[in-house]
């Protein structure tokens, strides 16, 4: 058995203390205790205290202690109980007054009292926020949007700028934040110069490869061709995705469309008006510099001779905004290799496809042809065009791309021709722009840093049910419309029965080998280009080897710190990511009326999307399929028409609004406030016990 020791064994033999007491002269002590020890001889009574021994002294002492140690825990476990039993009541009254009182603040702070409501609402509602934010110099606008925008974006840098708590070669968190080190790091890519690209354009057999009559007889259109599309995932003549199908959702497929314009929109090209040649003769300017940066001679010729092309190209290009675009059934065209051969027979797509794609595809394959007059003309195009001018611009249309990640002067260049094409002044800070690529390349592991620290769980399952709430007004209108017969009713009430709804983040977020999987390339903190060019590769890899992967209904679109929500038709999906769910869209301390206003008319606008004129070719299962019977069709298409008139008569910026072009998001932004507007004042059927919703005080009712 362990031997046991006493901690006061050596205090036995201490020296007795003695006084005098000065209360009495007997042996009795003020208490009234007798100290007489029961002698049978009485002896004359002493002055002072009797002897004890130490070992006494120590354990009346512990007594003491003891003693007080339990009054002063019983103390405490009644003041517990006491604070548990207020903390009981308060959470059914103190928290809500809590958050009525922040939210009574920032309403109070955001309007302006000095207005009448009646006259101007909207100066009334936002004046107090419009005095207190400026639109920055590097903006041409400027909303609460872009205030949440700026508030993630130091949330972002201060996450990438913290130490690597994974350091390991795999780790997903060391690559985004060395990613990061490199875009920031100027001083090392000015010192790179243009090198970097010249090596891509040697790659790709530099400048006039073609010129010379022995290199005319090597040259090959569609080994460039896998270059530029295959390798540095650059549009040229044409755009080649991978997809889901529009007409079988449960599929992959690759999908080809115009593309290879540098310029946004076609008209820009055809000079119609003072603004486009204003913009056209920047981006010859442009041009020229940036060629003359690539060591490429006789800038002015090769400038004209890629311009004029990009200019037919232009001419043969359909317009976003045209009726063409807006209707996918008419854009939609299957078809296999071999009459994708046929329709352009001046590509070798099985050539190309099978050196892309590391595969032997059949004749039989088929692909998505979404421009198909256009894709006939290109390939005359191709036909009558000179070798030479064809291999400058596909270089060209690489160098433009990846010009953004080079040295000050490329960069100087490019934001030149965008003050000129969009306004802004002030060149983005740099700061800004590494977020950005970040972003870009390393979505899904910034997002995972983002959530960890500033989206809960429990903000997942409150916006839930928010989403749940206005779900069942959407429904509840359904039921009620008018215009809409019973069979059309019954399929739009499956559709959103069926539609998927994805908040926050992906959970494999959670997991840090999962997101390592994503991201399974070298990174290294001194070559921001080459940090680049590997996640491209990689990026194409993952891209490619979809098409014979079943489909991921669940995958995200965007990663979770993206300041954005969207419906995808083709798999009847609505995402929410944590960027948008902040402050002041989104407050979990705000009482719901708020969230309804805010986050609420969003979700209501993704919504409505799913019944658009776009999203409404979908059926529930993501196909595009005309589901709708034609009466109600009809009477759908006669209601959008009069939307189309009432924006037809707005005004913005002293240009007349095209109701026809934005008609699904006027449609989408009347739905998501009307839904927000109905879900708020009183819960109908089977409601969270959140949706009563209560005013905040000093509120005005609306």
């Amino acid at each position: 058995m362990e031997k046991t020791y006493s901690l006061t064994a050596h205090y036995d033999e201490f020296q007795e203390v003695r006084y005098v007491s000065k209360y009495s002269s007997s042996g009795t002590l003020p208490n009234g205790f007798n100290l007489q020890l029961g002698a049978t001889v009485p002896k004359k009574p002493r002055c002072g205290l009797p002897r004890w021994s130490r070992r006494e002294i120590c354990l009346l002492s512990g007594l003491v202690f003891a003693a007080g140690l339990c009054v002063i825990l019983g103390c405490i476990l009644v003041l517990k109980y006491v604070a548990l039993e207020y903390d009981a009541y308060c959470l059914k009254g103190c928290q809500e007054r809590k958050a009525l009182v922040k939210v009574s603040r920032f309403v109070a702070g955001n309007i302006d009292h000095t207005i009448d409501p009646c006259k101007d609402f909207y100066s009334f509602a936002c004046g107090g926020w419009l005095r207190r934010h400026a639109i920055p110099e590097d903006k041409l606008i400027y909303g609460i949007i872009a205030a949440i925008g700026e508030q993630n974006e130091e949330k972002l840098r201060r996450l990438l700028l913290r130490p690597i708590r994974r350091p390991y070669q795999a780790s997903a968190e060391r690559k985004v934040k060395e990613f990061f080190r490199s875009c920031l790091d100027m001083a090392e890519i000015d010192q790179q110069g243009a090198r970097p690209m010249l090596d891509v354009l040697e790659d790709c057999g530099g400048w006039d490869m073609a010129a010379a009559t022995a290199r005319q007889a090597r040259w090959d259109f569609n080994e460039l061709l896998y270059k530029t599309q295959g390798v540095y995932s650059t549009a040229v003549f044409f755009s080649l995705t991978v997809n889901l199908d529009d007409k079988n959702s449960s599929r992959y497929v690759i999908r080809i469309d115009q593309d290879g314009l540098t310029l946004s929109e076609r008209t820009l090209y055809l000079g119609q008006d003072e603004e486009s040649e204003k913009i056209l003769a920047a981006y010859r300017i442009f041009m020229e510099r940036l060629l003359s940066l690539l060591g490429a001679e006789n800038v002015e010729q090769k400038a004209s001779e890629i311009l004029q092309l990009e200019q037919r190209l232009a001419n043969i290009t359909v317009s976003e905004y045209d009726d063409l675009r807006r209707d996918i059934n008419s854009m939609y065209n299957k078809v296999t290799l071999g009459e994708l051969q046929r329709i352009t027979p001046h590509f070798k797509w099985k050539r190309l496809l099978d050196r892309i794609f590391h595969d032997n595809f059949s004749e039989d394959e088929e692909v998505v042809l979404l421009a198909t007059d256009y894709m006939q003309r290109v390939s005359e195009l191709i036909h009558t065009t000179p070798i030479r001018i064809l291999h400058n611009y596909m270089l060209w249309r690489i160098a433009v791309v990846l010009s953004e990640h080079l040295s000050t002067p490329f960069r100087d260049a490019i934001h030149e021709l965008a003050k000129e094409m969009e306004g802004a002044e002030k060149q983005m800070e740099l700061g800004k722009v590494c977020l950005s690529q970040a972003n870009k390349h390393f979505g899904m592991a910034l997002g995972a840093l983002f959530v960890e620290e500033y989206f809960s769980s429990a903000s997942k399952a409150k916006v839930q049910q928010l989403v749940e709430d206005i779900k069942h007004i959407l429904d509840r209108r359904l039921e009620e419309l008018d215009w809409m017969d019973e069979e059309t009713r019954r399929a739009a009430r499956a559709k959103l029965q069926h539609m998927m709804v994805m908040i926050g983040y992906p959970d494999f977020l959670l997991n840090p080998e999962a997101i390592d999987k994503e991201y399974e390339f070298e990174v290294h903190e001194k070559t921001y280009f080459k940090n680049i060019l590997n996640s491209i590769k990689f990026s194409i890899k993952l891209s490619v080897k979809k098409i014979r992967q079943e489909v991921d209904k669940s995958a995200w679109l965007l990663p979770p710190q993206a300041l954005n929500a969207y419906y995808l038709p083709n798999k009847n999906q609505m995402v929410f990511p944590a960027g948008i769910l902040q402050p002041t869209l989104y407050d979990p301390e705000f009482p719901q009326s708020l969230n309804y206003g805010g986050i609420g008319t969003i979700i209501g606008h993704e919504l409505t999307h799913g019944y658009d004129d776009w999203g409404g070719q979908y059926d529930r299962h993501g196909n595009l399929m005309h589901w709708w019977t034609d009466s109600s069709y009809s009477k759908f298409l006669k209601k959008a028409e009069c939307i189309v008139n009432l924006y037809d008569n707005f005004t913005v910026y002293n240009q007349r609004v095209n109701g026809k072009h934005t008609l699904g998001e006027n449609i989408a932004d009347m739905g998501g406030l009307k839904l927000a507007y109905y879900v708020s004042p009183a819960p109908r059927g089977k409601r969270s016990s959140q949706s009563h919703v209560q005013s905040p005080p000093n509120m005005v009712s609306a």
